[in-house]
């Protein structure tokens, strides 16, 4: 029997997780990127002797990888990685030095030592926050919000009867204040409201199911640094008989309400298919591939998520109180939120986060150096005046971080370059440089994002961190595994 044809677009990990899955259903899938490589954001920078893994850095339930090795029948050992013993470090303004180590006993401890909370109070918190994540989070991430069946099982009944444990009305920020008693650990939880790219003044508390992935199931690191992710993933594919079709963009999907998605248009060619995969920015999809369909015009208008301004620094001298993963806090916490998402400028104090993926990885930077990865939020694009925000904001963090480590930073930069909300877009396909699409500033955000499937068009389906169930890796690794159950469902 002739094999199934699907075409996916977009070679981001969203992209390369469902051409694995397809793949190993015994489909014929053909791959298109605008970009000359993989990945998408997921990508990496060479500077000189300096290597940089250009966009996600951190790195949580790795299971999800070692899932595709399986589904493709391919031993998962050639995908090495290791629990870090360290999550972070926190760096606040009035010199105060704080590490979160992956043993939840001896982060309560440091909490209690450092921060003068009570160690109760954190277990209890960190409690809380499996228990969302056990009770709403896998209900959620795992079954699409589209299908009755989702809210009539088990699982959620059980959510039901514990929607005042959940965190549904108040805000991530109001819940960590009554939580806790030292402002910088109602900050150190409220950043996590930035990993999807939200406000933690205006996302709902039920956010607070985030830390129990970084800390509670743990963070990683991939033997050969992010971009293993890209290349591992890249390497199954072609293993399982995926094509792949770089520097090769799409300019539109062929689609009509009757026949449904039948193939694309690719540099003048026609290339008809029995389904096809958006694996991009899906308001990009609507917008330039299917040619502004009314149905469009509703995630057009939804809330965007935070972009960033990204430094890479290749800096010649080492910090040993400095590790993989760096926070410095910002003096205070809402006037950078109320520039983000109601000014749409770059904060006057912002929080900067520092990777330095050489402090496991030697290898990323000449011997004596480290590679900086340096990283503020910023708005997404309408129109700002991009150039002087970047110039402000380099020099922002050059003051900050050079009074914080006691060292004129300016001086070490021996390698350097930069993405701003423009080449974001442009590199990544994100509209406005958004980094997770939508923001989820609202306690229904998670039920707006688009499903993995077109319910207008047959044979069309999403994936990535665009849509459902959200941004980050993870994330889009299971947009990826969703929107396979539906193909399974429809198209056998």
């Amino acid at each position: 029997m002739k094999k199934k044809k699907a075409i996916v677009i977009g070679a981001g990990v969203g992209g390369l997780a469902i051409s694995i899955r397809l793949a190993s259903l015994d489909f014929e899938i053909d791959v298109f990127d605008a970009n000359p490589f993989a990945g998408g954001k997921l990508s990496e920078i060479q500077l000189g002797d300096y290597r940089f893994d250009a966009g996600p850095s951190l790195f949580t339930m790795p299971h999800l990888i070692e899932e595709l090795y399986w589904m493709a029948g391919k031993p998962s050992q050639s995908f090495g990685y290791k629990k870090l013993n360290e999550v972070c470090r926190y760096f606040f303004p009035d010199g105060t030095r704080f590490s979160a180590p992956a043993d939840l006993e001896k982060l309560a401890d440091n909490f209690a030592t450092h921060l003068s909370e009570k160690k109760e109070v954190l277990e209890k918190y960190l409690a809380d926050s499996k228990f969302k994540y056990e009770t709403v989070g896998k209900l959620f991430t795992e079954n699409c919000l589209r299908r009755p069946s989702t809210f009539l099982g088990k699982k959620a009944w059980h959510s039901y009867l514990n929607l005042h444990r959940l965190g549904l009305v108040e805000s991530l920020h109001s819940s960590n204040k009554a939580r806790f008693e030292n402002p910088k650990t109602v900050q150190i939880f409220d950043r996590y409201a930035t990993y999807n790219g939200s406000d933690p003044y205006q996302t709902p508390a039920i956010m607070s199911l985030i830390p129990h992935l970084e800390l509670g199931i743990g963070a990683f690191f991939p033997d050969k640094g992010m971009i293993q992710i890209t290349k591992s993933l890249e390497q199954l594919a072609l293993d399982c008989g995926v094509k792949f079709h770089f520097n090769s963009p799409v300019t539109r999907i062929l689609a009509t309400n009757q026949k449904g998605a039948y193939g694309i248009e690719c540099q003048g060619k026609t290339i008809e298919s029995d389904l096809v995969v958006s694996a991009i920015d899906v308001n990009k999809t609507y917008q330039f591939l299917l040619l502004e369909t009314p149905f469009a015009h509703a995630y057009k208008e939804l809330p965007k998520s935070t972009s960033a301004i990204i430094f890479y620094w290749g800096i010649k001298n080492q910090f040993p109180e400095m590790g993989l993963h760096n926070l410095f806090f910002s003096g205070d916490y809402g006037p950078e939120f109320d520039a983000l998402f109601k000014t749409k400028t770059m904060p006057e104090d912002p929080s900067i986060y520092v990777n330095i993926s050489s402090k496991l990885l030697e290898s990323d930077a000449p011997k004596g150096s480290e590679n900086w990865f340096v990283m503020v939020n910023a708005p997404a694009n309408e129109g700002q005046n991009w150039d002087d925000l970047v110039l402000k904001t380099r020099q922002m963090v050059l003051d900050r971080l050079s009074r914080e480590l006691k060292i004129d930073l300016s001086q070490l930069i021996e390698k350097e370059t930069h993405l701003d909300p423009r080449s974001l877009e442009t590199r990544t396909g994100g509209v406005a440089g958004a980094l997770y699409g939508s923001n989820s500033n609202g306690r229904f955000a998670a039920f707006l994002r688009h499903p993995n499937f077109s319910n207008q068009i047959p044979h069309l389906y999403f994936c990535g961190g665009t849509v459902h169930p959200g941004g980050g890796i993870p994330l889009a690794l299971q947009s990826a595994a969703l929107a396979t159950s539906y193909i399974q469902e429809r198209e056998f």
